[in-house]
Parts: C-alpha cells; sequence; structure tokens
C-alpha cells in the first residue's frame, strides 16, 4: 500500500495520506479523510467555540463544571454527570 495523494475539499490543497494512515482508518472501518489536517483543525475548532456548555455539579467530587449536553436529574432518567477530572479517572481505571 503506498502513500496516496487527496485533494482537500475545502481549500482544494494537495494533501498525503500515509500508508500507516491508511492501515489505521482502514482497521476502524473509517473512509479516507476529506480535508487536509489544517482545515479539519481549523473545522473543529470552531465546532468547539460554538458548542453550547451547561453547568453542573459533579456526582463524584461535588465541584461545579460545565459539560456539552443538558444534564437531566435522575428522577428522570439521567445518568450522574462527573468533571473532566473525575471522567479521566474513571476512564482510566477501566
Amino acid at each position: 500500500m503506498a502513500d496516496q495523494q487527496l485533494t482537500c475539499r475545502d481549500c482544494g490543497a494537495p494533501f498525503a495520506f500515509s500508508e500507516g494512515e491508511q492501515a489505521f482508518y482502514a482497521e476502524r472501518g473509517l473512509a479516507a479523510p476529506q480535508r487536509c489536517k489544517d482545515c479539519r483543525n481549523k473545522r473543529k475548532n470552531e465546532r468547539m467555540q460554538t458548542r453550547q456548555m451547561f453547568p453542573a455539579t459533579c456526582a463524584k467530587c461535588g465541584n461545579a463544571c460545565e459539560v456539552p449536553f443538558k444534564p437531566r436529574p435522575e428522577s428522570e432518567g439521567g445518568r450522574p454527570v462527573l468533571c473532566l477530572n473525575c471522567f479521566k479517572a474513571d476512564k482510566g481505571a477501566a
């Protein structure tokens, strides 16, 4: 499998899709990227800036935090909300 030259759908610039990247994408069943790295990063930053955050209280440590979804009370079928530090700690322990 050789490197492929692809064309970015946003800026039209050619970019390399390396053998390693192709294997990574194929292993996970992903389609080839359509944007160069700069355009992907720009698009990601735009999404992160427009993302609405909601106030919450961490169910583990009790600290105030913000989450990218509207938390629902457990009485309404919601799940406990964790701050980023507790979420990472739980994820690392699993």
